[in-house]
């Protein structure tokens, strides 16, 4: 790779790891989005121990892990897309080669982005995954809440409090799988040029920011008691 490559394979690592540590490591985390979803996770089980029936929140949970699971699915295509253009490197950099727009790219550096792209989206199918078998684990200690007539003993706000931190571990590491997808729409940019790989990296993050912590949903879920 050329300077230009490696200073934007650097951008790109910079930019997303700073990124990581404000928004879940740092004291920002308690005015992002990500944070008040948590609160009305918790309020959620608080409100399901005392439910007699509860399968509005089976249902709710239902949907949550079939919209992890297209995410998931999809990815396992992206994947095997991605082996297969690293299967074809040759044909495929000369075929890119001449796309307007697009610099010049060697089947060496074709692989190259091509594995950064693959390692994104590995990455983010075992998030997916992962996140599904903690929506699995929720459901069952959604079962395993105590009757409604004890909704008011320890044992039952403790239970409630475990599906709910449940619920939240779930939803980090689906947005971590959504993360890594977004930056691997990113990367896109690199087979163009290093210069819009960059940019393209820059215009996520911006995103991404906007969208945790300046959000109108953030905004709502404020407002919300």
């Amino acid at each position: 790779m050329n300077h230009a490559d490696l200073l934007a394979l650097a951008f790109f690592g910079v930019v997303t790891t700073a990124y990581t540590l404000v928004t879940d490591h740092s004291k920002l985390r308690a005015r992002s989005i990500s944070a008040a979803i948590d609160r009305q996770r918790e309020n959620w089980m608080q409100e399901a121990r005392r439910r007699e029936f509860r399968m509005l929140d089976s249902n709710i949970l239902g949907v949550l892990v079939s919209g992890v699971s297209i995410f998931a699915s999809t990815n396992i295509f992206v994947i095997g897309g991605l082996i297969a253009g690293l299967t074809y490197n040759e044909e495929l950099s000369a075929a890119f080669s001449s796309v307007p727009f697009a610099d010049p790219i060697t089947p060496g550096r074709w692989s190259i982005k091509l594995t950064l792209l693959l390692a994104i989206f590995v990455y983010a199918f075992f998030k997916f995954a992962w996140a599904i078998r903690l929506a699995n684990y929720c459901a069952i200690t959604v079962g395993a809440m105590c009757d409604p007539a004890d909704s008011g003993s320890d044992v039952a706000a403790a239970r409630a409090k475990t599906a709910s931190r449940l619920a939240a571990l779930c939803g980090h590491h689906f947005n971590r799988g959504l993360r890594a997808n977004f930056f691997g729409l990113a990367v896109l940019g690199w087979f163009f040029s290093p210069w819009i790989f960059m940019a393209g990296t820059l215009f996520v993050v911006l995103i991404l920011l906007r969208r945790e912590f300046f959000s109108g949903a953030l905004a709502a879920l404020k407002d919300t008691p």
